[in-house]
This record gives structure tokens, C-alpha cells and sequence, in this order.
């Protein structure tokens, strides 16, 4: 695994830079095309809410791409956190290597 002092772009930054900008794509009509609540929309896009499967299956449909393109985003997102939380670090440290 690489390692970065850099956090990842979120799926919030990439929602938001990569495809709804580009596409003019307000929240209100992201909402009315996935079927997904406003609400939902506004909480991914402000990194207030973590991707989902189910929601990344829709996001793929709508904008053509993979459940796993969305799931990765938030993945790295959670995995560069938990390496970089000294609580973490320190917990995972503590751990033994099974024989």
C-alpha cells in the first residue's frame, strides 16, 4: 500500500468537481435524475455522509462508470484516515502477527 501525507480527494470533491460542474448539474437535478433525496446529495457532496454501496451503484448508472470507481474513492478516503488518526496508528500498532 502507498502511502501519502496528502489526503485523498473525497467523493464530495470529486462528485462535485468531476462530473456535476462539468455537466451543470445542480444538486436539486443530481437528485431528480438518481432518484436520490436532496438531502443525500447535499450530504455526499459536502463530505458529511460516506458512499454507500447501494449508492454507488446508482452514481455508476447515472454517470456511466462503476459501483467499484465510487466504493474506491471512499475507500482510500477511510483507509489514509485511519493511518494518519494517532488513535489509529497507535491501536494498530498493538497489534501481533498470527503464525
Amino acid at each position: 500500500m502507498i502511502l501519502t501525507k496528502r489526503k485523498p480527494a473525497t467523493v464530495g470533491e470529486i462528485l462535485n468537481e468531476e462530473f456535476m460542474t462539468p455537466l451543470g448539474l445542480t444538486q436539486d437535478k443530481l437528485a431528480k435524475y438518481t432518484g436520490l433525496p436532496r438531502k443525500h446529495i447535499n450530504e455526499l457532496v459536502n463530505d458529511r455522509r460516506a458512499m454507500t454501496t447501494a449508492t454507488a451503484v446508482i452514481l455508476s448508472k447515472a454517470f456511466g462508470n462503476s459501483p467499484d470507481f465510487w466504493l474506491n474513492i471512499q475507500r482510500r478516503i477511510e483507509l489514509w484516515e485511519v493511518m494518519h488518526d494517532p488513535k489509529q496508528v497507535a491501536r494498530v500498532e498493538k497489534v501481533k502477527a498470527v503464525a
